[in-house]
């Protein structure tokens, strides 16, 4: 009988069969679903998902005597129309293009007959005769079956155009995408016998892990805080909150919120609520969301020097500079070629979240929910049983609230997991929960886990607001900071930090922190200035937000620019932190300087809500008031009226189509580029060199993140691409194009106090 191949030779020169394949993928995908009601469907999708490669055509192309060809839409279709899977279906016809629409006029598209004469990537299918491709499957003494159980029996209807109904199918094709991926890997990265290079990650519910790292993890908290007076306020409420975390956590899986005042000890108290829980429900996961990478830096080493006894795999951070960036489907039939290696580079450089604790940022975990690409939805049935916490909620823009809060609230209450927002300004969201339900059948009603936290906010009380009358210029801010023997000060903007460095006579004793610096500057900086505070000496620090949220500093008196009332509390936890004062101090200024104030619109309108509500209070104005806190939330989201905001996005949610969700659905407008910056001179020249000479791997990558930071993608005539040098996929001894990681040629771009500041003129060399 003739053998058909998935895939040419490996290093150790075996073809990959096609039936041993198909069956593997099959398996692997139902495995990722079991006990879910789309296990079938995932198991159907991957038998037959690359059912075209049975074609005379394809097998020729994989000895290079064809190419451009569709091996994926035979499969679609039988799905679709033999077996009745709509969800099969699309999946199968995503795994190499993205997901593209559930309309039932789009889904007949995948008619052999139609794809003949117009295929829309403009490819050639591998073979018209679906009858054929099937009679070689069953020769291959393969079956399909029909899945007892479907997500949905029939066409979808408008009722079913919802955020919660895409989301079940993106799970589906997360399970076919990773199983492909895996086995794919296994094939050419494995050993000779084929076997996964990539181990199946550990899981918290295995071998009573989960138990002891929460043992790991009270050990920790036990040791830090005997070092504390506990008999302070601070340290009792720490015990409450943790107490309390504790208890609840035998609650069954839902949706949660956890407010406590900064420096309360959220981060490890929740992180307990979580190992608790995943012990009492059997779950295999958690998933830490935050919204800053300078916050994940902190939080992962923290984590990893917890749990270091369970070894290098336990702890996954995974954020924006661990991937490639966008995929884009190629147009034309020679693209296809290029498609397929670009495909196989993404496959080893991206996540799927096979570990016990993942640490990732808001921009990765929900833009991914909301994705129609391979590789960002890879990761999203790992999502399924597990504990997502989400630190700093309240950074949640506006105009994405309603399809954020109906995606988590359908993950909540199917599938068998719990999400908490955990922060010390809880959005007030309960008022959505009727446009909540329009987009999930549960809508948004949340289980309070701290009903304490008003009573331990004001035992909290740690810092005097001052709010300043006058606006004063950087210079005149300059000489108010230099007064002072130990100040923070946190402006809206990094050109900000720039113009009151400058303004400054001396800059002796003078730090500066935003994301201008790289990870590994960032943490010498913190570092020094930390040490600074614990010795008593001279520290002003200049920051811009990512110093606000969750990063752990304690000086005695705070400057803040004016800006949304949560950023300016979360500015105040840096202040008396550790309650060593009787009172700390945080000053509130509107800077006298030319150009904008705030970041954008969002953060603009945020503020303008602060000032009406300052206003309105008058001298009664308290930031710790949880009145005043929720009277702030329901006037921004009044104001910035979600409801009405997202138009395109909800179109696109009508019309099912999973590529102008993903278009619409951005946390970050703007697309964004790394650079590799001449921090660590040392480093910088070794990433230089194998840049060179291997070009872009995922080792490199994650050698390169301690020396990079993330810049919004320049528009092409400026000037900056002069001093920029790609890293380019090296591949068959070539270099492929590739625009997103980038290495900063000249050495002077990066400053030691400042860091990378962006050149204003072309390079220019006079001989």
């Amino acid at each position: 009988m003739k053998k058909y191949f998935a895939h040419s030779g490996n290093d150790f020169g075996s073809w990959h069969l096609l039936n041993e394949h198909l069956e593997s993928v099959s398996k692997l995908a139902h495995s990722y679903s079991e006990g879910w009601r789309g296990g079938e469907e995932a198991a159907l999708a991957g038998l037959l998902h690359d059912l075209g490669k049975y074609g005379d055509r394809f097998q020729n192309r994989l000895h290079g005597q064809d190419q451009g060809l569709d091996h994926w839409s035979q499969g679609a279709f039988l799905a679709l129309t033999k077996y009745g899977s709509i969800v099969s279906a699309i999946a199968i016809q995503g795994h190499h293009i993205g997901l593209q629409s559930l309309q039932k006029e789009d889904l007949k598209k995948l008619m052999p007959g139609n794809l003949a004469k117009h295929h829309p990537q403009h490819l050639q299918l591998s073979d018209l005769d679906i009858e054929r491709l099937e009679s070689r499957l069953h020769q291959d003494e393969l079956t399909a079956q029909k899945p007892a159980s479907r997500l949905f029996s029939g066409w979808l209807g408008q009722s079913q155009a919802r955020i919660d109904t895409m989301l079940d199918v993106r799970r589906v094709f997360s399970a076919l995408v990773d199983a492909d991926f895996i086995d794919t890997e296994s094939h050419f990265n494995g050993d000779a016998n084929g076997k996964i290079y990539r181990k199946p990650g550990l899981k918290l519910n295995d071998d009573g892990i989960a138990s002891a790292a929460l043992k790991k993890l009270c050990d920790y908290i036990d040791a830090k805080s005997a070092l504390a007076d506990q008999a302070s306020v601070l340290q009792q409420v720490r015990r409450q909150l943790l107490n309390c975390c504790l208890t609840n956590a035998q609650k069954s899986t839902s949706i949660f919120t956890l407010t406590a005042p900064t420096g309360s000890g959220k981060t490890l108290s929740m992180l307990s609520f979580a190992l608790q829980h995943a012990i009492h429900n059997n779950l295999e996961r958690i998933i830490l969301v935050i919204p800053y990478l300078s916050i994940i830096e902190q939080t992962a080493q923290i984590y990893r020097e917890i749990f270091a006894e369970f070894g290098p795999d336990f702890v996954l951070e995974h954020h924006s500079m661990s991937g490639l960036g966008e995929e884009t489907a190629q147009s034309d039939a020679e693209g296809c070629e290029d498609r397929e290696r670009q495909l196989r580079r993404q496959r080893l450089l991206s996540e799927n979240w096979d570990a016990p604790v993942v640490v990732t940022t808001s921009v990765q975990f929900l833009e991914s929910l909301f994705s129609n690409r391979p590789s960002a939805c890879r990761k999203i049935h790992r999502i399924a049983n597990s504990v997502i916490l989400f630190d700093e909620v309240q950074t949640l823009p506006t105009d994405l609230a309603i399809p954020t809060l109906a995606a988590l609230s359908h993950i909540g209450h199917s599938w068998q997991s719990s999400v908490v927002f955990a922060t010390a300004t809880q959005p007030a969201f309960d008022h959505l929960h009727a446009a909540v339900q329009k987009q999930c059948a549960f809508g948004w009603q949340p289980t309070i886990l701290v009903n304490e936290h008003g009573s331990m906010s004001n035992a909290l009380r740690r810092v005097d607001y001052d709010w300043l009358d006058e606006n004063p210029t950087w210079t005149e801010l300059a000489a108010m900071l230099n007064e002072q023997t130990q100040v923070l000060c946190i402006v809206n903007l990094k050109r900000h930090t720039q113009a009151l460095w400058e303004a400054f006579e001396t800059t002796d004793e003078l730090f500066h922190l935003s994301t201008n610096l790289c990870p590994l500057h960032r943490q010498q900086v913190l570092n020094e200035v930390r040490q600074r505070l614990k010795d008593d000496l001279p520290c002003r620090l200049i920051a811009t937000q990512c110093i606000e949220a969750g990063v752990d500093v304690d000086f005695p008196l705070v400057y803040r620019a004016f800006g949304p009332l949560d950023a300016i509390i979360q500015a105040a936890g840096r202040c008396n932190r550790e309650g060593k004062l009787n009172k700390g101090k945080i000053v509130v200024f509107t800077p006298d300087c030319d150009g904008r104030l705030y970041p954008d619109k969002t953060y603009e309108q945020a503020s303008s809500v602060t000032a009406s509500l300052k206003h309105d209070y008058g001298e009664a104005f308290d930031p710790y008031d949880s009145k005043i806190i929720e009277q702030y939330y329901r006037r921004l989201y009044t104001v910035a009226a979600p409801e009405q905001l997202g138009k395109r996005l909800n179109e696109a949610v009508q019309d099912l189509n999973f590529v102008d969700v993903a278009k619409h659905y951005r946390l970050i407008n703007n697309d964004t580029i790394n650079l590799v910056v001449p921090y660590d001179r040392e480093l910088y020249e070794k990433l230089r060199e194998q840049a060179a000479t291997e070009g872009l791997t995922s080792k490199w990558v994650k050698q390169a993140r301690c020396l990079s930071i993330s810049l919004f993608r320049p528009k092409p005539d400026d000037v900056i691409w002069d001093s920029l040098v790609p890293v380019q996929v090296f591949r068959n001894g070539r270099h492929s194009r590739q625009e997103d990681w980038f290495i900063v040629n000249n050495l002077e771009d990066y400053d030691a106090n400042l860091g990378y500041i962006k050149p204003e003129h072309l390079n220019l060399y006079i001989a």
